[in-house]
C-alpha cells in the first residue's frame, strides 16, 4: 500500500497494491500493521455502504461529539470526494481537499476525525463504502452547506445542473455559522 499525505495534515490518499489477471483482481483494503506503520493507528466500529445515482451530492457531514474518522472507497462508479478541515487551531482550518475515487482507480481516502466529509457522484451510479472509527450519532451530526462561498469547493458539477440533495443537505449551515459549534 502506498500512503500519501495530502496538503491537509492527517488526510491521506491510499493506493492499495492490486494484483490482477484475466480472472479479475485481488487487493488488500485494510491491514492494521500497514496502517500503523504509516502512522494511522485507529480502530473501526462501524461499516457503511451507500449507493447513489449520478448528480447526487452527500455532505458536508460531521459530528460535534463522537467525531468519526472514515476510511472511504468506491466499489462501483466514480465520485469526487471532499474533506474539509474543521479542527480549531489547525493550520489548515477551513481548507478543503478533493480527490476522484472510483472502482477503476481503487484509491482510498483516510478522513480523520475533525474533518467534514462529502462526495458528488460523477458516474451514472456509484457504490461507496466507508469504515468509521466511532458510531453514527444523529443528535451530534451537523452539515455544512455544500456550496459555501467561504470554502469555495470546486465541485465538478456542470454549470447547467443542480445536484441531487437530501433535505438535511439542503438545510446545511454555512462554514461561518458552523464555527461556534466547533469551538465547544
Amino acid at each position: 500500500m502506498k500512503f500519501t499525505e495530502t496538503t491537509l495534515s492527517g488526510l491521506f490518499l491510499i493506493e492499495p497494491k492490486v494484483f490482477g489477471d484475466n480472472r479479475g483482481f485481488f487487493m488488500e483494503t485494510w491491514q492494521k500493521k500497514k496502517f500503523e506503520k504509516a502512522g494511522l493507528n485507529f480502530d473501526f466500529v462501524q461499516d457503511n455502504h451507500s449507493s447513489s445515482t449520478k448528480g447526487t451530492l452527500r455532505g458536508l457531514h460531521f459530528q460535534i461529539q463522537q467525531p468519526q474518522g472514515k476510511l472511504v472507497r468506491v466499489i462501483s462508479g466514480e465520485v469526487f470526494d471532499v474533506a474539509v478541515d474543521i479542527r480549531p487551531g489547525s493550520t489548515t482550518f477551513g481548507k478543503w481537499y478533493g480527490e476522484i475515487l472510483s472502482a477503476d482507480n481503487k484509491k482510498m481516502f483516510w478522513v480523520p476525525p475533525g474533518f467534514a466529509h462529502g462526495f458528488y457522484v460523477t458516474s451514472d451510479y456509484a457504490e461507496f463504502l466507508y469504515k468509521c472509527t466511532d458510531y453514527y450519532a444523529p443528535e451530534f451530526e451537523r452539515c455544512i452547506i455544500w456550496n459555501d462561498e467561504k470554502l469555495g469547493i470546486k465541485w465538478p458539477i456542470p454549470s447547467d445542473t443542480q445536484p441531487l440533495l437530501s433535505k438535511k443537505d439542503l438545510e446545511g449551515k454555512t462554514f461561518t455559522e458552523t464555527i461556534p459549534f466547533l469551538k465547544r
